[in-house]
């Protein structure tokens, strides 16, 4: 029996077809199933999972020039993100609640007119939260809004305490200051980077934050792509376009599962709760170590939507460090 302060956690390497989101969706529950299975309580799954990550494709894009067929590639892949709340996010919903289990999955969040990058947040209790990506990196900010403070949550489950970066923001050092100043026990990290040095990055952001990293990848061919698209890697149909490397990290930088190459997989570790009082004994990067008679950081967290209407203004919300 599983110790009352362990928690068992899974991350979960797959790839997701474009413009399938119902096979996409079909696909992460199977998956959330395998991890429950195997005992997860805490399941991640990568970036951009429902809706895909186009990766390689350049939208018709050059700088002051489009085109009229990279125009309806995005409309294509405008019509795979998905609607939060939706009937995407209520299947997943049900599913959590039946299962007992706490998901984070990377989408493609369709508000309005733009697309997100975003990591919801399932439990339980059902649909409990979603953080929007802040930065969207080089071109992915031809096909992506920008996120705001006001969706960075950290998730309760009572027994440890979840938050998201997704991908390159694990390189913004003010956001993971913000996140870490929240008390997260469990660093969710959604990602494509699939680097060698993306595990430097994992075990820093853990060392760091004195926190368990759960990071999970994609492993998406070339034939996760319909046919008739020309992704710069090429058309040779086993051509890797995005190569895995999900792993599990201590709060001392141990690496406790992983990294994953080369295929699809789901990988599961222990996560000794304990570990992270004992490991920020010596170094709370918010806490005992943080010097804020020399240092401070200021976070506003007030929604920050383009047009109001007739609606009530939002109070200012932030907080300080």
């Amino acid at each position: 029996m599983t110790p009352a302060h362990h928690v068992t956690a899974a991350v979960v390497q797959a790839g997701s077809r474009l413009f399938d989101t119902s096979g996409n969706l079909a696909k992460a529950k199977d998956l959330i199933g395998q991890a429950a299975r195997q005992g997860a309580e805490i399941i991640v799954l990568p970036e951009a999972f429902l809706g895909g990550y186009p990766k390689g494709l350049d939208f018709g894009v050059t700088v002051g020039s489009r085109t009229t067929e990279g125009r309806e590639v995005f409309r294509r892949y405008f019509e795979s993100a998905v609607d939060v709340p939706g009937p995407q996010t209520e299947e997943l919903a049900a599913l959590t609640r039946d299962l007992g289990v706490h998901v984070v999955i990377g989408a493609v969040e369709r508000a309005g007119s733009t697309l997100h990058c975003v990591a919801l947040f399932f439990g339980p209790g059902g649909l409990l939260g979603m953080h929007r990506k802040l930065m969207p990196t080089a071109a992915e900010r031809l096909i992506w809004g920008f996120g705001d403070g006001s969706t960075m949550p950290v998730v309760d489950t009572g027994r440890a305490r979840l938050g998201s970066a997704i991908c390159w923001e694990n390189y913004m050092p003010l956001f993971r200051t913000a996140m870490y100043a929240k008390g997260v026990d469990v660093w969710c990290a959604p990602t494509v980077d699939d680097r060698e040095n993306w595990q430097a990055t994992m075990r820093h952001v853990a060392l760091e934050g004195r926190c368990f990293v759960l990071s999970a990848n994609q492993y998406l061919l070339r034939s996760d792509l319909p046919s008739d698209l020309r992704p710069v890697q090429g058309d040779d149909p086993e051509t890797v376009l995005i190569g895995g490397g999900s792993c599990i990290v201590s709060p001392l930088g141990e690496v406790l599962a992983g990294p994953l190459r080369h295929d699809e997989g789901i990988l599961t570790a222990e996560l000794d709760l304990g570990e992270i009082a004992r490991s920020r004994f010596d170094f709370d990067v918010t806490g005992h170590y943080s010097r804020p008679d020399v240092f401070s950081l200021s976070v506003d967290e007030t929604p920050r939507p383009t047009v109001d209407g007739h609606q009530v203004l939002p109070q200012r919300q932030s907080f300080c460090l």
